[in-house]
């Protein structure tokens, strides 16, 4: 704690106040990292409207947002497993509420896209679970194994998200339940 104080230019008593433990100072850091990310993330799948193509700007731009940066997820990841267990599942059950919000709002978007023809009918659920673990797995194979995530983002894009996605106009349905090409 002396040595951040020193870093962070203040006096190891003001740093204790704001953080008395070691535990406290990880947390920020990694809420820091989180909501750095979000809007990092948040404002690449802005850019886009279709449901699908937020869903692959999303992996992309969590990807984007860590390249050559990786060490930190190690260091952090390392540092809130040392905390113990009862504040880890605090900590991970924080997170995830946030990522299920997140989850929840891409997942209503895709549902209002299949209800209104653009999107192909799928298990969304399915489809977002998916997502969730080729964003998260690729950031462990990157840090692992160095891997490059173009080609699988390429593989994602062309053969699982780009069919999801209507080309053609779907029949419209008339109040009398007919349809009308």
């Amino acid at each position: 704690m002396t040595r951040l104080a020193q870093v962070l230019e203040v006096k190891r008593p003001t740093l204790l106040y704001h953080f008395p433990t070691r535990a406290e100072v990880i947390l920020a850091a990694l809420e820091d990292l989180l909501t750095e990310q979000a809007s990092f993330v948040l404002e690449r799948i802005a850019a886009h409207e279709h449901p699908i193509d937020r869903l692959y700007a999303r992996v992309t731009a969590v990807h984007e947002f860590h390249h050559e940066r990786e060490a930190r997820i190690v260091f952090l990841s390392q540092a809130v497993a040392a905390m113990g267990q009862e504040r880890l599942e605090t900590f991970l059950a924080a997170g995830d509420a946030v990522f299920e919000m997140h989850r929840k709002a891409q997942e209503t978007l895709v549902e209002e896209g299949i209800a209104e023809g653009i999107v192909h009918p799928c298990d969304v659920d399915a489809l977002m679970t998916l997502i969730r673990s080729v964003t998260d797995g690729l950031l462990v194979q990157r840090v692992m194994m160095d891997i490059s995530l173009a080609p699988v983002h390429r593989f994602l894009w062309e053969r699982v998200l780009l069919p999801l996605k209507r080309t053609e106009t779907p029949p419209r349905k008339l109040k009398n339940g007919k349809t009308l090409s």
